[in-house]
């Protein structure tokens, strides 16, 4: 299999799950009509040498039949897409998402890429606190921090990595306040010292603007949709730099440092102690009516998912029986495509899941 079969299969994974049937509340339980925005990227790796196999594929409504990612051998940036901010409108309302939005009539902001294809990079809601993680186990591996280091906020006081942990396992959006004002503290945000990180990684579409040293990173604090953005592609490779047993990153040089020191097995404890198992896998919903599987239980994913009524996202590393993969996923698919009270999506999200993770498992070894 190639990295061109394998986008392919994902195309038809997608494709397969008639996203632009997902009953709509805020349509009356209609159908959205208007295809979606996912974008999902997938990395798998393989014994024995192989090397890895690895597709982005796009989907909006102006690009309902898909779009493949061009990315070259080195696994460098998307080559062909030209990525555009989500937005709000003065009411605090994520424009490019209301029935009815004309994206003709949008300024969409200039994100990231010059490629002929335009993409409305969907907010990743508590996906960006992968962001925050890696930012605040930077700190700590420079000596500017520590896990054990007490940090107060909201009249709480608790060691940084009881932050950490909670803003990962249970999305916790205090905690990822605390952090947020540790980063300002610490002088990683006023000094750019986030983004100039994210540059040199060649992770062009990671943004965290206007987040407040208080603390604030939502809508009320002028952060949040249009501010803060991740790409599908560029949220996998911040992971394959996480992932210890990941092959190196060819997108880099070969002497390049390494993103994490010691700081990784917190982070790693972090990402596979998740509780949220409920947009790519389905566990935490067992039992909800109309119950659908998604990456199986029995294979570990250790990850991180996002929701708001708008949007639904997740990322993680995934190992099981005979698969060691990445998935990353950005949408326009929010808890108002939800069937039931207990779910923060459609369930059209974890049957993708598993679709990807059965693709994962049949993989050839070369």
């Amino acid at each position: 299999m190639s990295n061109a079969d394998l986008g392919l299969a994902l195309l038809a994974a997608v494709r397969a799950q008639r996203f632009e049937l997902s009953a709509d509340a805020l349509q009356g339980y209609g159908p959205v009509g208007e295809h979606p925005s996912i974008d999902l990227a997938v990395a798998a790796f393989r014994p024995g040498g192989a090397p890895p196999l690895f597709a982005n594929v796009l989907f909006s409504r102006e690009h309902p039949q898909g779009l493949l990612a061009d990315i070259g051998d080195e696994a460098g940036s998307v080559r062909n897409i030209r990525y555009v901010a989500d937005v709000r409108n003065a009411a605090g309302d994520s424009l490019a998402w209301l029935p009815g939005a004309d994206w003709n009539t949008i300024d969409f902001p200039p994100l990231a890429g010059t490629g002929p294809y335009r993409f409305v990079a969907p907010y990743p809601a508590s996906l960006l606190k992968l962001m925050v993680l890696v930012a605040v186990a930077r700190l700590v591996d420079q000596g500017r921090s520590s896990w054990t280091a007490p940090l107060a906020h909201d009249w709480r006081l608790r060691p940084v990595g009881d932050w950490a942990f909670d803003m990962m396992v249970v999305s916790c959006n205090e905690a990822t306040s605390a952090l947020v004002s540790l980063l300002h503290a610490k002088g990683a945000v006023a000094g750019d010292e986030i983004h100039l990180l994210f540059a040199a990684l060649g992770l062009t579409t990671l943004r965290f603007e206007n987040t407040r040293p208080d603390g604030g990173w939502r809508n009320a604090d002028g952060a949040g949709v249009g501010q803060i953005q991740m790409s599908a592609w560029d949220a996998l490779r911040l992971l394959w730099l996480i992932d210890p047993e990941a092959p190196p990153a060819p997108w880099l040089p070969a002497a390049a440092p390494a993103l994490l020191g010691a700081s990784r097995a917190h982070v790693l404890h972090c990402l596979r102690s998740q509780r949220l198992h409920h947009v790519l896998s389905s566990c935490s919903l067992l039992g909800v009516p109309g119950w659908v599987e998604g990456i199986p239980a029995e294979v570990e994913f250790a990850h991180k998912t996002g929701n708001t009524e708008n949007y639904a996202s997740d990322a993680g590393i995934a190992r099981g029986p005979g698969r060691h993969y990445l998935v990353a996923l950005t949408s326009s698919l929010g808890s108002r495509y939800a069937p039931d009270a207990g779910c923060v999506t459609t369930w059209r999200l974890p049957a993708l899941g598993a679709a990807i993770d059965a693709l994962m498992a049949d993989l050839p070894a070369r």
